[in-house]
C-alpha cells in the first residue's frame, strides 16, 4: 500500500491563518496558492466551520507554474473566550486528467491515493487589553502604545488613589477640630451663664422689694448666717442692759 502524496502546490501562508479582531464585521485573511510542477493542478477547499467563513473561489485550477489567490472572509459574531473550537482549513489538490472533464464529478471519483492536502489553522488577534482564551488558536496582538498608555493611566489612577486617602485624612481632621470647637463653645456658654449667675447674686439691693426669684436665690446657709449674727447681737445689746442694772 503506497503512502499518501505530498502537497505539490506551495501554500501562503503555509501554517495558519489569522483574522484580527474586533470581529463585529466581516475580517478577511489571504491564501495563495502556487502550482510549481509542470502540470495543472485542480484544488478545492474545506473548513470545519463552513458556516463561519466565505471562501472565494473555494475550488478551481491552477496552471502549470502558476498560482491561485484566495480571500477567506470570517463571519461576524460574538467572541467568546472560553470558546474553544478549533477551527481549520483543509486545502486538497490533485493532478487535473487530460482532456476535458467535470470538476464536481472529477472530485467524487477521486482516488484518496491520487488526493494531496494541507491543513491550517485559524488564529484569532485579539485587540490588546482582551483577555486570551486558554486554546492555541487564539492570540493577542502586543501594542507598545497602549502599553504604555495603560501604565500611563494606571498610574494616574494610582495617584488619584493617594490624594483621595490623603484628602479623606484632611476631613476627618477637620470634623474632630469642628467637634471640639463646639465642646468649647458649650463650656464658654456655660462658664458665662455661671458668672452672670455668680455677679446677681452678688450685687447689692436698691430698694426693699426683691422678686420671688431673687430672694430663693440666695441659698439656705446664707439666711442661717444672717440669722445668727442678729440673734448675737440681740443678746449683746440685752447682756449690755442688764450689766447696767446689776452693777
Amino acid at each position: 500500500m503506497s503512502g499518501k502524496r505530498e502537497q505539490i502546490l506551495i501554500i501562503e501562508p503555509p501554517m495558519e491563518l489569522s483574522f484580527k479582531g474586533p470581529f463585529t464585521q466581516p475580517v478577511t485573511s489571504s491564501m495563495k496558492l502556487k502550482n510549481p510542477s509542470d502540470k495543472s493542478v485542480c484544488f478545492k477547499i474545506k473548513t470545519t466551520a463552513p458556516r463561519r467563513y466565505c471562501v472565494k473561489p473555494n475550488s478551481g485550477v491552477i496552471e502549470p507554474q502558476g498560482e491561485m489567490a484566495v480571500a477567506v472572509s470570517l463571519q461576524p459574531f460574538d467572541y467568546d473566550p472560553m470558546d474553544k473550537n478549533k477551527h481549520k482549513f483543509m486545502v486538497q489538490s490533485m493532478f487535473a486528467p487530460d482532456g476535458e472533464y467535470n470538476q464536481d464529478q472529477l472530485w467524487k471519483e477521486a482516488d484518496s491515493n491520487d488526493l494531496m492536502d494541507s491543513k491550517l489553522r485559524c488564529v484569532f488577534v485579539l485587540p490588546a487589553g482582551t483577555e486570551q482564551s486558554n486554546g492555541p488558536e487564539v492570540k493577542v496582538e502586543p501594542s507598545a502604545p497602549e502599553a504604555k498608555l495603560e501604565a500611563k493611566s494606571e498610574s494616574i489612577r494610582s495617584g488619584d488613589g493617594d490624594q483621595m486617602g490623603a484628602a479623606v485624612q484632611e476631613i476627618k481632621k477637620l470634623n474632630e477640630n469642628l467637634s471640639q470647637l463646639r465642646q468649647e463653645n458649650l463650656l464658654l456658654k456655660e462658664e458665662t451663664m455661671r458668672l452672670k449667675r455668680i455677679a446677681a447674686a452678688s450685687e447689692k439691693p436698691d430698694s426693699s422689694s426683691y422678686s420671688s426669684t431673687t430672694i430663693t436665690s440666695v441659698g439656705p446657709g446664707e439666711g442661717l448666717s444672717t440669722l445668727y449674727i442678729y440673734a448675737a447681737l440681740a443678746i449683746m445689746i440685752i447682756g449690755i442692759i442688764f450689766g447696767k442694772f446689776f452693777l
